[in-house]
């Protein structure tokens, strides 16, 4: 594909309540993303993409937009996302915000006109279906658990939500709402914005029979996604919202787009796709059978957890560019995650799985406090949550026949919050993210987890990512690191996961033991010369590697 200025980036996703307080109300702001420029640019990323930061009543954190053109006032203000703007570009730092626009909160002047009088215009702006026989239009069951549908006081019609009851879908069918919808983005894109992580954006198109299916749960209900992701038709609109925007522009648009086949690509990330990359959910849930019911545990192995990620490096080469990542907000923390024994939980385990992604073909996300090594939390009850889906999943899990504690086990696994918890900053009271209580709990081993000792600490996993960005960025092997072709290396130990990134003039190998055993590697060429290893110090005989647990090292072989 032809060479894009959004190859070369290094993106670093900040969940903004969690970030740094400077108003001391515990809750993030922009001000404390402006503050900590410096230090995200020492890590030396050079995109910032910002969670939801639009005005809304923060049910589902900011995913629940009341207002598209207001910023919520417990991150500041509209002036202080200008002034962002304007000192990250004095870094060489773009910003990237988040587009929510499959649905909008029930406190958005559009619903409350839908609500308020039946006859309203705003009525077509989202979707509302009669009931049937006193019940609702279908059995469809929301992502977040429960009915898709919600009954509207006072008459026998039900509006329709994918996701929480307070997140009412928009309707896209209607062309007067999209048009509505671009205006909206291209007023952003004016303001000097980098692009768009674009959320959910396969569920805009719902199948219009609004059928029935057989169900898939106790409950009585069956996931909606068979009926509202990825349907037939959306790329009639994914193509129009493409042309009304993006294109005018020269921008970056990253799609969450779950339930694309790998077949479809052409479509969503090819020459002329709808957008510069998507992420690829298909490895990244591999410890749940469904991303959205998180007690349906699988017990994988390295061996399936490669088998994934060559498939989808192999799928994306071929058409377009990958976006690579290995957490993010709706995700557990990746150290707990992919490291199976919490004993390698800390920098081996942390620096192993960083090599592992951060080389793959594609523009690599690095979520805040991902590169401090943080882990999942430990929490005792489900009041001391704050994810939605998290409570729903709890209730589920009872429902559907385990006990509490297991529900307990599948959230705290699972939970949305682990990756929510403040960042810290550095050892005191509140972690140095504010002066006053968070509005979540902070993970507990942030007194030996945190910026200001791992700054200090020349072998800790941050100054490790910045070895990493440094390597792909910023030295001779860039040039193969970004552009070169992936090729899996497929003849290992099921426990070794190892690729090639190969130009014409240069050939890398990345390996990685993804297990706590010793395990061997064949080098064929054996004249090679180690770049970056997380143990120091290679150990080797006259044609292989010996890999200690979790080690991890990038080679460059002697063409």
């Amino acid at each position: 594909m032809n060479v894009q200025w959004w190859q070369k980036e290094v993106i670093y996703q900040i969940y903004p309540r969690s970030f740094k307080d400077t108003n001391n109300d515990g809750v993030g702001d922009i001000n404390g993303i402006i503050e900590k420029l410096p230090y995200l640019n020492s890590l030396g990323i050079t995109m910032i993409w910002i969670c939801p930061i639009f005005k809304s009543p923060m049910v589902d954190n900011g995913y629940d937009i009341s207002d598209y053109k207001d910023i919520n006032s417990e991150f500041g203000s509209l002036n202080d996302l200008e002034t962002l703007l304007n000192k990250a570009k004095q870094y060489d730092i773009k910003i990237m915000l988040d587009l929510v626009v499959n649905h909008t909160s029930d406190e958005h002047e559009w619903f409350e006109a839908a609500l308020n009088d039946p006859a309203s215009p705003y009525r077509d702006y989202y979707i509302f279906k009669e009931g049937v026989n006193g019940a609702p239009p279908n059995n469809w069951r929301s992502i977040f658990g429960g009915s898709v549908w919600e009954k509207v006081v006072g008459e026998d019609m039900y509006y329709m939500h994918v996701f929480d009851k307070k997140q009412p879908d928009l309707n896209f069918e209607n062309p007067k709402l999209r048009e509505e919808i671009y205006h909206m983005i291209n007023w952003w894109l004016r303001k000097g914005l980098a692009g768009f992580r674009i959320d959910s954006i396969t569920f805009l198109k719902k199948d219009q029979d609004f059928e029935s299916l057989t169900a898939d749960g106790n409950d009585g209900l069956v996931t909606c996604k068979h009926k509202t992701r990825n349907r037939p038709g959306i790329e009639l609109f994914l193509k129009e919202l493409k042309q009304q925007t993006f294109e005018k522009f020269d921008c970056i648009t990253v799609g969450e787009a779950p339930g694309v086949n790998y077949d479809e690509l052409t479509d969503f990330i090819g020459e002329d796709g709808y957008f510069s990359m998507i992420f690829d959910f298909k490895y990244t849930d591999i410890d749940v059978e469904s991303g959205s019911d998180w007690f349906k545990r699988t017990n994988w192995t390295t061996e399936e957890y490669k088998k994934l990620l060559f498939e989808s490096q192999e799928a994306i080469q071929k058409v377009g560019w990958g976006a690579n990542f290995i957490e993010n907000h709706d995700q557990p923390r990746a150290l707990s995650k992919l490291v199976k024994d919490p004993s390698y939980q800390n920098f081996v385990g942390g620096s192993a799985i960083a090599m592992l992604y951060f080389f793959l073909r594609g523009t690599p996300f690095i979520y805040q406090g991902q590169e401090l090594g943080m882990t999942n939390f430990e929490r005792q009850s489900i009041d001391q949550f704050n994810d939605i889906s998290s409570i729903d999943n709890f209730h589920r899990s009872i429902e559907e026949g385990f006990t509490e504690e297991q529900a307990m086990e599948f959230v705290n696994l699972r939970s949305r919050d682990n990756t929510r918890t403040p960042l810290p900053w550095n050892d005191q009271k509140f972690g140095g993210f504010s002066k006053t209580k968070p509005w979540i709990d902070l993970i507990e081993n942030y007194k030996t987890i945190n910026v200001q000792i791992e700054e200090n600490t020349s072998s800790s996993l941050l100054n490790f990512y910045r070895e990493l960005i440094q390597l792909r960025n910023h030295s001779k092997y860039s040039q193969t690191l970004i552009y070169g072709n992936f090729t899996a290396h497929r003849e290992t130990n099921e426990n070794i996961i190892s690729y090639f990134r190969n130009d014409q003039t240069t050939k890398l190998q990345i390996i990685v033991n993804l297990s706590n055993k010793h395990n061997d590697i064949d080098i064929k060429n054996t004249n090679y010369e180690l770049i970056l290893d997380n143990y120091g110090a290679v150990e080797k005989t006259e044609n292989k590697i010996k890999l200690r647990p979790y080690e991890a090292l990038i080679i460059e072989i002697k063409i």
